[in-house]
């Protein structure tokens, strides 16, 4: 996501301060080049060593050595990071002060800005520092958080640095194209319950990764999105709208609720195509035989495809096996714009992965339904690739 992406990251005196390794690293990780200015008083709390070492680059802590890095830096830098930011760094920057190497660089740099406040509860609620909070943010400084919970003097509250995967999703977000900006994007993720009895339900291996990957991409795009979920232990992803669903039933009428008005819609949960016939209001004892009586659920796929006025419809279909022409005949049968088909049993593909390999298909101007198979990749990259690919064919439907 962040490949041959450069990044200048301050660090402040906050006892929060050793969670950067952290980011540095997760930056690293994504193949993008970062260097760190640290303030006098962040090194009370994190080693320029360690920075050192996670960066794979030269600290910076004197503007004068070497002399003009406050400028060069920031010159050559793509995003300005600031984690954590004290009270102090914040007001510094909203007033134009500008006396050491972290705000003389802050000050000479001219490109997105994003700054996770860390302090104390009352230091971050003050007057003083919501003044300058707000005053930054009219600038278009983006603020990653800060989060409440137990602070470190003891007290709990507002003010603890956001979480570094929030603040990579910021960081990834300010280093993406707004492609889908205008796009209401509704996604389901996840699996359903269909219940036998108050303890008892029928349900499916899906975990919501690929529908919260989409979700989280569309979001970092651009996009306002809506995430209608089965039950799942993942993390929506942060500035989504939120519905939490458990049984097909319940997703049937959450996705036709908000289905007028989207313009994307994936639907990429597993819903379960079984439900029983009688949910028992007690728990059922245990006899040594039982037979449960099923009835189909409702197949939100087919009866979105059959709406003349929809959005561009994308469906999944997982497989046992590379059972490619199911896929094609989901397509289309029930009418399809895009089919996102992948074979569960495949190696890194499938439920609970943080990886996928599929094929989408799609139908060409002619109707010839056209393949594009992609390698074994991350989901949100699988994700990037679907939303490129609903861009290329609307721009050009007959360019394949």
């Amino acid at each position: 996501m962040l490949k041959g992406k450069s990044i200048l990251l301050g660090v402040t005196g906050s006892v929060a301060a050793y969670k950067t390794i952290e980011l540095i690293r997760l930056i690293k990780k994504e193949e993008a080049s970062v260097r760190v200015i640290m303030t006098e008083a962040s090194q009370r709390f994190m080693t320029p060593l360690s920075a050192e070492i996670a960066s794979g680059d030269h600290v910076y802590r004197d503007m004068f050595d070497p002399p003009l890095s406050h400028i060069s830096l920031p010159a050559t830098a793509d995003l300005l990071v600031v984690a954590p930011a004290t009270a102090n760094i914040i007001g510094k920057y909203a007033n134009g002060i500008a006396d050491d190497m972290l705000s003389t660089a802050m000050m000479a740099f001219q490109g997105k800005v994003i700054i996770a406040p860390a302090m104390n509860r009352r230091m971050y609620e003050s007057p003083q520092v919501q003044k300058n909070l707000r005053y930054l943010e009219s600038l278009g400084v983006t603020f990653a958080g800060p989060d409440k919970g137990v602070l470190a003097c003891g007290e709990e509250g507002i003010g603890r640095m956001a979480g570094i995967d929030s603040i990579m999703d910021k960081i990834r977000s300010a280093l993406t194209e707004q492609d889908l900006e205008g796009e209401q994007i509704l996604v389901t993720a996840g699996p359903t319950r269909e219940y036998i009895d108050p303890i008892r339900y029928v349900s499916n291996r899906s975990s919501g990764k690929m529908g919260y990957a989409i979700a989280a991409v569309a979001k970092r795009r651009g996009a306002e999105v809506t995430l209608i979920t089965g039950p799942s232990a993942l993390t929506p992803p942060e500035g989504v709208e939120v519905i939490k669903v458990e049984t097909a039933a319940e997703m049937h009428q959450a996705v036709m609720d908000n289905f007028p008005m989207s313009t994307i819609f994936v639907m990429s949960a597993a819903v379960s195509d079984f439900s029983p016939v009688k949910t028992e209001c007690a728990k059922i004892e245990k006899p040594d035989n039982f037979t449960l009586h099923l009835r189909k659920t409702s197949d939100i796929l087919e009866e979105a495809g059959r709406l003349k006025k929809r959005p561009y419809t994308v469906g999944f279909s997982a497989e046992t096996g590379f059972r490619l022409d199911r896929a094609k005949k989901k397509l289309t049968a029930k009418n399809m714009d895009m089919m996102v088909f992948n074979d569960v049993t495949k190696e890194g593909s499938g439920f609970d992965k943080d990886t996928n390999e599929v094929v989408i298909l799609n139908r060409d101007k002619s109707g010839n339904i056209v393949e594009m198979p992609l390698p074994l990749m991350s989901k949100e990259n699988v994700a990037a690739m679907i939303f490129d690919r609903i861009s290329m064919q609307r721009e050009r439907p007959d360019n394949e």
